[in-house]
């Protein structure tokens, strides 16, 4: 299966009742594991990169070349969609230029009115490539790249303002955050997700924090209308935790140095 857009296997898990998932990847051994999990899963997958990663990275057409190229020689035959995480205007656009082929337009921190018209502007260049887009309504709690919430509710008009302006799905704050989950965390509102999911009937529906909220919430989201699943914290501290153990081995076999073997442990 080529590199594709995401809209299509987004909204057919919305319309079946699943999800997918969308992982932040930050390097190159990060890339091959989403893909390698995704290939012996038979699921598809959106690879995301944030602004701040691409940054480290290299930059978006690097962080694409990357992606095409390992889905080239690892053999990869699951719908795989190269997706911007968390984008500001100039950055979407961007993206759209270098061949992304989904992107997420965050203009939550934006007056209403303006992130609505800047959305309906990225929908028009994006769909003109075919080029699916997520936009956001209502900010996630925690912190992505410098844009910060509380993770308030998404105001349930808003969102039916967003879903208008022509995205392919759809990212509301729904009590979630991005980041480790506080011990007082109060956990999803489920009873808002319903508004919403009402208010804009069969619409995907994307969960932004996906990284320690109980899989009961997972699944109780999913059914009311979630499509999408966002994770990044929990594979950051999976990557973190690999590298200390290889770290502690190393100290006990000074003659392993091959970065290779290495970065093949952590990846692993």
């Amino acid at each position: 299966m080529a590199i594709v857009s995401a809209e299509k296997f987004v909204q057919a898990a919305r319309d079946n009742g699943y999800a997918v998932g969308g992982f932040n990847t930050n390097n190159l051994e990060w890339t091959q594991a989403i893909l390698r999990a995704a290939e012996a899963k038979k699921a598809p997958v959106l690879i995301q990169t944030s602004m701040g990663a691409a940054k480290y990275m290299g930059g978006y057409k690097l962080c694409k070349v990357l992606i095409e190229t390992l889905v080239e020689s690892m053999g990869i035959t699951v719908p795989v969609a190269i997706h911007l995480d968390h984008g500001h205007y100039e950055d979407a656009l961007e993206c759209i230029e270098v061949g992304y082929t989904s992107i997420m337009f965050d203009g939550s921190h934006l007056p209403v009115e303006e992130n609505l018209e800047k959305a309906k502007e990225v929908v028009a260049k994006a769909h003109a490539k075919g080029i699916s887009v997520e936009a956001e309504v209502g900010t996630i709690g925690g912190e992505e790249d410098g844009i910060i919430g509380r993770g308030e509710l998404a105001p349930i008009d808003d969102a039916k303002a967003m879903v208008e302006t022509g995205i392919d799905f759809l990212a509301a704050g729904i009590g979630n955050i991005h980041g480790p989950y506080p011990a007082n965390w109060e956990g999803l509102d489920l009873d808002h997700l319903k508004k919403l999911t009402e208010a804009v009937p069969g619409f995907p529906i994307v969960l932004h924090g996906g990284s320690g909220i109980p899989d009961d919430q997972i699944r109780a989201a999913i059914k009311l209308g979630v499509a999408k699943v966002n994770v990044n914290t929990e594979c950051q501290i999976a990557f973190a935790n690999a590298t200390r153990k290889f770290a502690a081995e190393y100290e006990a076999n000074e003659a392993e140095y091959d970065k290779k073997n290495s970065l093949t442990h952590v990846n692993s």
